[in-house]
């Protein structure tokens, strides 16, 4: 059966897609997907352009508040979402990867029950008198439940050996995996029923679970053969790899993260590392299940490996420490890092030791977020993660010259571009900033959709005071009174609203801070709360545009670079950022780079005209040439503007050059690649009182007649 996700070539098997990993709709067996809400594109009365798509609650240790997160499932369909090549893996002779010599090095024996470290290959623990054995209990031609015929070794795990079998039944590869290593049957019996739970388990991206049985002392889980090669043996063969392609395998990953999330109870991975992620083919799969457990299982061994588990993990693990375990993967697949088990077990490396991270800003900001010491200051859930990943790849992949445009999940699209206003054009501005999306599952939206459209803002500000009780658990109520209190100038009342908001812990806190101290002219800390807001969703874009503007009216024009050219380079159709970037370029000088950067402007824009201008005047702007002046008068002719406003600006382009020669002290003999001064006033004068005789209302007349006889060329008489 073909998948009915919209532009998906996927087919269901096993109840599920096997490119997009949507469930179907007749499976009940495993947890629905959470519904996407498509995203409306008329503005309302809150000042807020659609909606985002999602709320969910928090997992970590202190806060159980709910906070708006987005569980919309990230497009998966493709491994790094076309933005990046990754090597394609040929399939694997399964005969090939057989141990020859199953062994386990010295330096990995350790007692099953206290860590001891051992030195030979059976017997007792010294030091808790535990029986262990490192030596494989299944052997080349034995038979597992009459069934599957063991071919030998493919490698050692936490729970023992894990065997290649040829399922007789069936005639098809299958891996054994150990459950427990006991001397009793009727416990290795118990702890495969314990594991029937992992039935359930059926995602494209997930190695798949045929079986449980028992042999002797031991359990087994069978599981799907994967001919493909780990994430391990690939980062040993070729060292770190390049960025796109780590986050391109984590981000394909996360979705069967967020599969395993939604069970009820959740399901946890527990450990997880580079050897658990295999690439097969063009596509990448989640194998050794054997520690997956129950989020609110009480009993029961936790599985996880030094360098990568969480710090709260061994206190019972839950989907927020699985995803550190993923985050910290990603570290090990982009550095060279040799102290990640020891004195960075959880924290990053130095930035002179990780040059990728000076490289791409929002991959350190997104890693410093995902490993952050406290549960509750990470990422909430695996779609979350993932789509603000999604949105880091596609910063690094446009610094690699490859560019896809996403819609965001919080932010409206650009202002500037939909209105064609000139707000932002030539100056900075913070009215030109996307508007938060709301979320369509908070308890309130319904209510906030329901108002008249063009309401006043101080009657929607008492309106939403006196419904406020009617929705205690509403975060979008909230946000809406203070963005309100902002644009009323009730500063007093925004700022307790900020403290007394409900989540401590919502980004959004510090995007309105932000907002807050620019509405009061408190330029510096409203720089200093858009960047922090940018660092919590470091794949967001609006954040870094907002950086870039106010770090503009700050006169730092270094960090307005920064912000504008990451924003411009990832979302070309960001004008407000290329306008911004445009400007900056052209005060330090760089004028052949902030003409390029306007040029990215479509012809398709509402703001092109506006574009074609600001190159004109970038060409003259400062010293110019004849060749420059033609150009700019030119591109004002090939523009999109009416007669009267080509007018209009050529009349501009003429009173820079008078400017120019005259305000430099020059005889205009000495610039003979420009027109005479005399023949510049004369055309200024022509074209001022052309627009004079047009004019509508009488100022504006008397204005330009003014300028004209004050332009025209100067005589003895």
């Amino acid at each position: 059966m073909k998948c009915s996700q919209p532009g998906c070539t996927g087919t269901i098997e096993d109840g599920f897609c096997s490119v997009c990993g949507i469930e179907a709709p007749a499976v009940s067996t495993t947890p629905s997907p959470v519904p996407f809400v498509p995203v409306t594109s008329a503005t309302n009365n809150l000042g807020t352009t659609g909606v985002s798509t999602s709320t969910t609650s928090r997992t970590g240790t202190t806060s159980s508040r709910r906070t708006t997160r987005s569980s919309r499932t990230s497009s998966r369909r493709q491994l790094g979402l076309g933005l990046v090549q990754v090597p394609e893996l040929p399939p694997l002779d399964p005969t090939t990867v057989v141990m020859q010599k199953p062994e386990v090095p010295a330096n990995k024996r350790f007692c099953p029950s206290c860590d001891q470290p051992l030195k030979r290959e059976h017997g007792f623990c010294p030091k808790c008198g535990q029986e262990y054995s490192f030596q494989p209990t299944l052997q080349a031609g034995d038979l597992v439940d009459d069934q599957y015929e063991v071919l030998g070794c493919l490698a050692f795990g936490g729970l023992g050996w894990i065997y290649l079998a040829r399922d007789k039944t069936l005639n098809r590869w299958v891996v054994l995996k150990g459950l427990l290593n006991s001397r009793d049957a009727a416990t290795a019996a118990a702890a495969v029923a314990e594991r029937q739970f992992l039935a359930a388990v059926k995602h494209s991206n997930i190695v798949g679970i045929y079986n449980f049985v028992t042999k002797g002392t031991e359990g087994y889980i069978v599981m799907e053969y994967v001919a493909g090669r780990t994430l391990r043996a690939i980062r040993k063969e070729r060292g770190p790899l390049p960025p796109a392609e780590a986050i391109a395998y984590i981000h394909r990953i996360l979705g069967a993260f967020s599969y395993l999330h939604r069970f009820n109870p959740p399901l946890v991975y527990c450990d997880f590392k580079p050897e658990n992620i295999m690439l097969e083919g063009d596509d990448v799969k989640l194998i050794d299940m054997g520690g997956v457990r129950k989020v609110d299982d009480p009993g029961g061994d936790i599985y996880g490996t030094v360098g990568y588990s969480a710090p709260e993990a061994n206190q019972g693990p839950t989907p927020v420490s699985d995803l550190f375990t993923v985050a910290r993967t990603l570290l090990v697949l982009l550095l060279d890092f040799r102290g990640f088990q020891s004195n960075h077990r959880y924290d990053l490396p130095p930035l002179d030791e990780a040059p990728v991270f000076t490289e791409y800003p929002a991959l350190l900001d997104f890693l410093v977020k995902a490993t952050h010491p406290q549960p509750e200051r990470r990422f909430q859930t695996a779609d979350e993660m993932a789509d603000q990943l999604a949105g880091v790849l596609r910063q690094v992949a446009a610094k690699n010259g490859t560019y896809r445009a996403q819609e965001s999940n919080y932010f409206g699209p650009d202002r500037i571009a939909l209105g064609g206003g000139k707000v932002g054009v030539s100056a900075p501005s913070l009215e030109v900033l996307p508007l938060l999306k709301l979320d369509p599952l908070d308890p309130a939206t319904t209510f906030l959709f329901s108002l008249p459209i063009g309401s006043k803002p101080e009657t929607l500000l008492a309106t939403y005071r006196q419904a406020l009780p009617s929705f205690p658990d509403s975060l979008e109520l909230p946000l809406r009174i203070l963005s309100l209190e902002i644009q009323s100038r009730q500063f007093d009342q925004a700022a307790e609203s900020l403290k007394n908001f409900p989540d401590p812990y919502d980004w959004r806190l510090l995007w309105y801070k932000g907002l807050l101290d620019s509405a009061q002219s408190n330029v510096e800390s409203s720089l200093a709360g858009f960047t922090a807001a940018s660092k919590e969703i470091p794949g967001e874009l609006t954040p870094l545009l907002a950086q870039g503007i106010v770090a503009e009216e700050l006169g730092q024009p270094q960090g307005a670079l920064s912000a504008y050219s990451r924003v411009a380079q990832t979302d070309p159709q960001t004008v407000s950022a290329l306008f911004g970037l445009a400007r900056i370029q052209a005060a330090l000088n760089q004028r052949d780079d902030a003409i390029a950067t306007l040029q990215k402007i479509d012809k398709t824009s509402p703001l092109y005209a506006e574009a074609r201008c600001a190159i004109a005047r970038t060409l003259t702007n400062g010293s110019f040439n004849q060749t420059q002046f033609q150009q700019a008068l030119q591109v004002v002719d090939d523009s999109p503007l009416d007669q009267e406003n080509k007018i209009a600006v050529h009349t501009e382009l003429y009173l820079r050059a008078i400017d120019w020669i005259s305000g430099n002290g020059t005889q205009p003999a000495s610039k003979p690649d420009l027109p005479s001064e005399p023949r510049l006033r004369r055309q200024a004068e022509k074209n001022l009182r052309q627009l004079a005789s047009s004019a509508s209302k009488a100022e504006e007349r008397k204005r330009l007649i003014n300028l004209a006889n004050l332009t025209r060329p100067h005589t003895l008489i």
